[in-house]
């Protein structure tokens, strides 16, 4: 792909990196003896339910790389260690799945982009913590297809192809991961993509008191969020976390929406302390929506990071099943939405096992590097 004008700081190191670079929690508030062995039994549940072919009975590519995800955020490596055989077997489902035009989709055509974003940016992580030559290949067309899908308005569908507009926010966090994963692992990316993506975020911003049509110096006086779609649609915690992931992963670091929408997510964090899930299965939000949620407040970090997070963490941990005497059912979680059956466990399992091992920090996402985020026109 043809780039030039994004900087990205922590780049061009060793593909050992990440592990050699992994900085560790800083003390029992992000990491507790209960939080490590919840998240040893979920990575033990996802090893011992995977089957021969890494696919955990799914057909959805994104929900296999969540799979392999879960492993590589707890700092193991294909073919190594304890979880390093059903790591492998999960990259190799992906890197033996891609269509010629790179679409990594083998499910409905109505799943491309959503199986398509999160298998890329995967990739993206993988890319940056193994030495497996066929990632780059396959990764580079990935993310060629991104570039050529996305709208003429700067958002993506849910089918791969080309539309004069996007669809929704949702598709929008998919790319915008992928994009961002690829470039934290030295691919560049076109900061035309980039900027009409930007663009196409903010529009999915909706004021409360105030016309979408006010300056924004006037917006900023009042509450708001993100939306499902454009111009006051659905508003949901899910969407609230995708819009702040999405500037954050564009290097939109000030943007004023973003402080916005972190209120949205504390909120609903502090209710947590109210409900009881214990060893239920049950997530604290289902496992989309948490996979955001536990992202939007790691990015914007410091105090949003500390205020929210152990509250996070210790909801997931009391809502795993504990049940020794059954291996199908002990150390998993349920995805709670969407997603049913085994593939549903499979996402529950692996999105709860992210969210406890992120402190950790041995994905590149989760490094320390920024970049240069684009300076355009307004208020920020």
């Amino acid at each position: 792909m043809h780039f030039s004008r994004w900087t990205i700081w922590l780049l061009l190191l060793p593909l050992s990196w990440a592990y050699a670079s992994n900085a560790m929690a800083e003390g029992d508030w992000e990491v507790t003896p209960e939080s490590e062995k919840a998240l040893q039994r979920g990575l033990t549940w996802l090893a011992e339910n995977q089957g021969p072919n890494g696919d955990w009975e799914s057909d959805d590519l994104g929900l296999v790389g969540m799979g392999a995800l879960a492993f590589m955020a707890d700092g193991h490596a294909p073919g190594r260690g304890e979880f390093g055989q059903p790591l492998e077997r999960a990259l190799n489902k992906i890197l033996s799945s891609p269509r010629p035009s790179g679409l990594l989709n083998v499910a409905d055509a109505q799943r491309d982009m959503y199986n398509h974003g999160l298998t890329t940016f995967v990739l993206g992580q993988a890319h940056g913590m193994t030495n497996d030559g066929r990632i780059n290949q396959v990764l580079d067309r990935a993310l060629k297809l991104i570039a050529f899908t996305q709208a003429e308005d700067g958002g993506w569908d849910y089918r791969a192809v080309r539309r004069d507009s996007g669809h929704d926010l949702s598709l929008a966090v998919m790319q915008a991961k992928a994009l961002r994963s690829a470039m934290d692992t030295g691919i560049e990316v076109a900061p035309e993509v980039v900027d009409l993506a930007i663009g196409s975020v903010r529009e999915h911003y909706s004021p409360e008191g105030v016309s979408r049509d006010a300056s924004e110096a006037e917006q900023m006086k009042y509450p708001g969020q993100f939306t499902y779609t454009r111009h006051g649609g659905k508003a949901s915690l899910a969407m609230a976390a995708a819009g702040v992931v999405c500037l954050q992963e564009f290097g939109q670091y000030d943007d004023w929406r973003i402080a916005k929408n972190m209120e949205v997510i504390h909120a609903e964090i502090a209710k947590l302390k109210e409900k009881t899930n214990k060893n239920n299965g049950r997530l604290p939000f289902d496992a989309y929506t948490l996979y955001y949620v536990g992202q939007a407040l790691y990015q914007t970090g410091g105090e949003d990071w500390k205020r929210s997070y152990p509250t996070l963490r210790d909801a997931v941990v009391a809502s795993q099943v504990v049940r020794p005497e059954n291996p199908r059912e002990h150390g998993h979680w349920h995805a709670g939405a969407h997603v049913g059956g085994k593939p549903g466990d499979l996402y529950g399992t692996a999105v709860g096992c992210f969210i406890l091992a992120m402190p950790n920090r041995y994905l590149p996402i989760l490094q320390e590097g920024r970049i240069e985020s684009f300076q355009q026109d307004g208020v920020r």
